[in-house]
């Protein structure tokens, strides 16, 4: 919104400066850092006082998870907040990129907002139905796509390029949407799974939102673009907004999530912010590149699929429990050793994915 006044440079010299997408990243991080910081401690009372009992606890956890009982879930109404106030105050909104980002943000919070919903009144883990669930994501996360490759410019629009070969790319045609749907729901399925420990999920997800944020201002610049030999793709730069305003209200979350967690994010957040890193990852052509920035995420979701796997086929189980992180605690690591190692597992993923952009 207000980059409209970059128009206005004429008239008042120091309006220039919202011409610039690195002052427009980092005003957009420090305001969604603010609203959260601000609003939150409300937004927490209240819905304290609307779930009562909190999130249910599984009983077949690690019993030091028992001690949560009562935080209240749906944190992830935070993060939101945060991040559409702060997008529509600095993003500029006639880029379909910045909408389509934005609506599958939306649609995938809204989904995992109707499963907390659902698991808080029945005080129960069986939320919404997983097919109608996995049904809508497709189809929310299609959409996003088929607008990602019209206003993108052909072949590229619709092509899978590879991480450390500058001139390998393949031509998906119209299978681009489906490829690019399941590149959504799986990411924002696999964040969802990794949110089981107080600031497990979040930093990974500002380390994630970091690199994508970098690889979006680059690959939407036509000088870095050409210099790092990657491909330019006219007007995803304006996506590195969104990604500082993910810092922003990330940062204010954990604030709140730190141990011991006065709120839980929630299916509302982790989901949300999933999709939000997946659709950014497939509008700059770096949708290989997630697998390697988002590994972590990766692990956690091929931990449960193994798991599920294993237990069906031969009756055995390979991990003592699924996520991962469950599996680490009962072989005695504590919730902070857990999250801590995880967090530093994701900042090396991190650097190998953006030591993708120079390695050519």
């Amino acid at each position: 919104m207000l980059v409209f006044l970059a128009e206005l440079a004429g008239q008042v010299s120091v309006f220039n400066v919202f011409r610039y997408i690195t002052f427009r990243t980092g005003a957009s991080v420090m305001t969604a850092l603010l609203f959260v910081f601000l609003f939150g401690p409300a937004i927490i009372d209240s819905l304290r006082i609307r779930q009562g009992k909190g999130q249910p606890i599984r009983a077949d956890g690690p019993q030091s998870h028992l001690s949560k009982k009562g935080t209240p879930t749906m944190g992830g109404l935070m993060i939101l907040s945060g991040f559409i106030v702060s997008t529509l105050l600095w993003a500029d909104l006639r880029s379909p990129y910045v909408w389509s980002v934005v609506g599958i943000t939306i649609a995938f919070g809204s989904i995992g907002f109707y499963d907390d919903y659902l698991k808080v009144t029945k005080q129960s883990h069986n939320g919404f139905s997983g097919r109608a669930r996995l049904g809508i994501e497709f189809v929310a996360a299609g959409i996003a796509c088929l607008i990602i490759a019209k206003v993108g410019e052909a072949p590229l629009s619709t092509s899978l390029a590879f991480p450390f070969l500058k001139d390998v790319m393949v031509d998906l045609s119209w299978f681009f949407i489906p490829f690019g749907a399941f590149v959504i729901v799986s990411a924002g399925n696999a964040v969802n799974l990794t949110d089981g420990l107080d600031g497990l999920a979040i930093v990974p997800v500002m380390i994630a939102a970091a690199s994508f944020g970098m690889i979006a201002y680059l690959s939407g610049n036509a000088v870095f673009a050409n210099y790092l030999q990657i491909h330019f793709v006219v007007g995803t730069g304006e996506l590195a907004v969104l990604c500082g305003a993910v810092i922003g209200a990330g940062l204010g979350f954990l604030w709140f999530n730190a141990p011991p967690a006065a709120i839980f994010m929630g299916d509302t957040g982790s989901l949300a912010l999933g999709g939000l890193l997946g659709s950014v990852a497939v509008a700059t052509k770096h949708e290989i590149v997630l697998v390697i920035i988002g590994g972590l995420f990766v692990l956690e979701a091929l931990s449960v699929i193994i798991q599920v796997f294993s237990f069906k086929t031969t009756g055995k189980r390979v991990f003592r429990m699924a996520p991962i992180h469950h599996h680490f605690e009962h072989l005695g690591w504590t919730e902070p050793q857990v999250v801590i190692r995880f967090w530093i597992i994701a900042v090396v993923l991190a650097l190998i994915g953006l030591s993708s952009l120079k390695l050519r």
